[in-house]
């Protein structure tokens, strides 16, 4: 059997904005992790039409797409050009959990939530000759799941080939996010084994890890021996987590020191605002009447950089909110930051609410990318909203604001790694592209791991310490469908 797994290319790839490095970092884990499960004898290919043109006049058995909300109208194109001639289309990921009957009419099967269950179970009903045209996630463990097929990823085409994920969803219920819609009808966290993490960490080569996991701190315990395991082998590695993980000492006192010890460097921090009232309203009560300076304060005492993520456009924002935030994230020292506006995904507390409200200015879907005001603020107009986002960004990552967040920082080495983080994430776009179009982004890795090691931090534990790894029994996360 041959079957073609493809990543069609988000809507705002074809935009004179599009930044090509945003879609060359990472590779499709998901369509690798469910390639896995075929048949040694079955052929199989991933198709990322984010780093590479779509071939689509092939004739493979089954194509499998990854749908997000953003890329929907290029996978309904590309699945309908396939069954025009005859080949069975598998449509799955979170738009599709997200509206079912949308995505039905574009293919012959669909899968909701998480795809560790559904996928073996379709893929027997397939060969058996009667696969049905529904599979819905409801058995949330990753025991016996495969290996990931990175042999069908182009490693030199993403800068961040060695990205990973050891856990799925996230502890916590914020209404803007996806989880809730995606995970309904099971459990929405869970973990993989530490020793099956630990050994997917040991078959990738190189340095340089990234996790994407959605909360990597969420089970502390986890992630504790995670750590404890990955002692001495000499990774760099990013992650994301939360404010309160970085606070709470209870469960595990010392667990990001741990984490810097096997070479922890980044961490994307979901602060959203500085407003408790939205905090509340969101729903994002892991946040609340938390010191956001002193968990900023805490993970550059250890020489963490951090990724700060904020959205725009909650019911308390006002048109001032913009500066304020972008001031306080430049005194705060803050290397990165990634601005949003608020998005009602289809399917999520806060989509439910603004439909019933009114509020919601249009479905199309293309626009839902969290760069486009689609529902009506409660205290700014929607080109205000706009204006203000892109407004964030550039009065952030200006030269004079990039140097002045640098500044703050007590040493000239750290200042020279928060200052070089920063302008190589966004001012230089034209060396990039060259980069990218020449097809020579795995060289710039080593430049990555120089500027996340810096010399600000302790160097990562490269003692061969094996005994510590643990052996308890957690399970894993494996992207959609």
């Amino acid at each position: 059997m041959r079957v073609k797994f493809i990543l069609p290319a988000l809507t705002e790839c074809t935009s004179p904005l599009f930044r090509p490095i945003k879609y060359s970092l990472f590779p499709p884990l998901g369509l690798a992790t469910l390639a896995a499960y075929l048949s040694p004898e079955d052929e199989a290919e991933i198709a990322d039409e984010h780093v590479s043109p779509l071939r689509t006049d092939d004739a493979p058995d089954l194509v499998a797409i990854e749908v997000y909300i953003t890329s929907a109208r290029r996978a309904y194109q590309i699945a309908d050009s396939y069954r025009r001639r005859g080949v069975r289309v598998a449509l799955g990921g979170l738009h599709v959990t997200s509206l079912a009957k949308e995505a039905a009419t574009h293919a012959d099967f669909i899968f909701t939530g998480p795809g560790e269950d559904t996928w073996p179970r379709f893929l027997a009903d397939f060969r058996a000759g009667h696969p049905q045209p529904r599979y819905d996630s409801r058995v949330r463990t990753l025991a016996g799941v495969p290996p990931i097929r990175r042999d069908l990823i182009h490693r030199p085409l993403y800068l961040v080939p060695n990205s990973i994920v050891v856990t799925r969803g996230c502890p916590h219920v914020c209404d803007f996010c996806y989880k809730e819609a995606f995970f309904q009808g099971g459990r929405g966290f869970y973990t993989q084994r530490v020793d099956d993490a630990l050994a997917e960490i040991e078959r990738l080569p190189g340095r340089h890890l990234y996790f994407l996991d959605d909360h990597l701190l969420g089970d502390r315990r986890f992630a504790a021996a995670l750590f404890e395991g990955m002692r001495g082998m000499g990774r760099v590695w990013q992650a994301a987590g939360t404010v309160n993980s970085i606070l709470d000492a209870r469960l595990e006192p010392r667990l990001l020191e741990k984490a810097v010890q096997c070479g922890l460097r980044s961490l994307f921090v979901g602060f959203e605002t500085t407003d408790e009232r939205n905090l509340t309203e969101q729903r994002k009560f892991q946040n609340l009447h938390r010191d956001y300076g002193e968990a900023i304060r805490r993970l550059h005492s250890l020489g963490v950089m951090i990724n700060g993520s904020f959205v725009f456009g909650m019911d308390q924002d006002e048109a001032s909110v913009f500066d304020r935030t972008v001031k306080w994230a430049i005194e705060q020292s803050i290397e990165t930051a990634t601005f949003h506006i608020l998005t009602p995904y289809p399917g999520t507390p806060l989509y439910q609410r603004m439909e019933k409200q009114g509020r919601l200015l249009h479905r199309d879907w293309d626009l839902y990318d969290t760069r486009h005001t689609v529902f009506r603020p409660a205290r700014m107009t929607p080109e205000q909203l706009e204006e203000g986002y892109w407004g964030a960004y550039r009065n952030f990552y200006r030269w004079s604001s990039i140097a002045e967040g640098a500044m703050q920082k007590e040493t000239w080495p750290a200042r020279a790694r928060h200052f070089a983080y920063a302008a190589g994430w966004k001012k230089f776009e034209p060396l990039w592209d060259l980069v990218i179009r020449a097809k020579r982004i795995a060289q710039m890795r080593p430049v990555l791991e120089r500027v996340l090691v810096g010399r600000s931090g302790p160097m990562p534990d490269q003692r061969n310490d094996l005994a510590t790894r643990s052996t308890s029994d957690i399970s894993l996360k494996v992207f959609s469908p």
